[in-house]
């Protein structure tokens, strides 16, 4: 899953170019962050954005598909492929790199634990004001 150092600054020259981001290695490759969330990978030279109901049909009617990690079409990770024409054009990429960020934001919303009310242990709950 190596990444080149070129394929990397290419990228990060793109993206760059319509918000500020930043990569770091994960697992072989490259995790992209905007506005502190995950929402691009790159592995083997593909850059893959965060997908979920919303822009997953953008990918589909391009002909792309789900990262497969490990090969195993049973376990694909919410990332498709990036096609190559919307990468290499940067009103493309600003409108399919925002649904991506918007979508990495609903999955750390979603993910963000619910807080506990403040109760003490083996104290009675305050009674319900009518």
């Amino acid at each position: 899953m190596a990444v080149s150092v070129s394929f990397r600054t290419y990228l990060l020259e793109q993206m760059g170019q319509i918000r500020p981001v930043t990569s770091r290695p994960m697992f072989g490759g490259l995790c992209f962050f905007a506005e502190g969330r995950a929402f691009a990978l790159v592995a083997d030279e593909v850059l893959y954005f965060k997908v979920d109901d919303s822009n997953r049909p953008d990918f589909v009617a391009a002909g792309k598909w789900s990262f497969l990690p490990f090969g195993d079409p049973a376990k694909p990770m919410q990332y498709y492929e990036v096609p190559e024409d919307v990468l290499e054009d940067s009103d493309q990429l600003a409108v399919w790199m925002g649904k991506a960020i918007a979508v990495a934001a609903r999955a750390k919303a979603k993910a963000q634990p619910k807080p506990k009310p403040n109760v003490k242990a083996g104290a009675k709950p305050a009674a319900k004001r009518k």
